[in-house]
């Protein structure tokens, strides 16, 4: 998988005639090789210690153009940040996010989407995409 989304990603970048560079490629390695939903600053942080060459404002570029690609989308959580967390084709997921602690859970429910198709219907409705995130306190920040 990490294999196609690279390929996914060099392709674009060529397609929009972008160089491919080194700093890109670590960059992308580092974003693939986490399941976390990343800030543009917990990315940089995570490169800094390795690669302090590689700037805060070329991981801001970087992420914008992986979701430009395709292989990344762009999440927001109420915190002000923009997370970025990696796109899968056909697959779908919901969030819980702790307003305590920030943690941000993914989960599949497939009554919740059965019953969100059962709603659109019901309302002549076509849906193309959609969302679903539920924010509380998850078990550590409730004790």
């Amino acid at each position: 998988m990490k294999r196609a989304k690279k390929q996914i990603f060099h392709d674009y970048i060529a397609k929009h005639g972008l160089k491919s560079t080194r700093q890109r490629d670590i960059i992308l390695d580092a974003f693939l090789s986490t399941d976390r939903h990343l800030s543009i600053e917990e990315l940089y942080l995570k490169l800094r210690a390795k690669h302090p060459n590689i700037g805060y404002a070329t991981v801001y570029r970087t992420l914008k153009l992986f979701a430009e690609s395709g292989i990344a989308r762009e999440m927001q959580f109420g915190d002000g940040q923009t997370r970025y967390e990696h796109v899968t084709e056909g697959e779908h997921h919901d969030h819980l996010v702790c307003t305590g602690c920030g943690a941000i859970i993914e989960f599949e429910n497939e009554a919740i989407e059965k019953l969100q198709d059962d709603v659109a219907a019901a309302h002549d409705f076509v849906i193309t995409t959609h969302k679903l995130e539920l924010y509380g306190l998850c078990a550590a920040c409730r004790k």
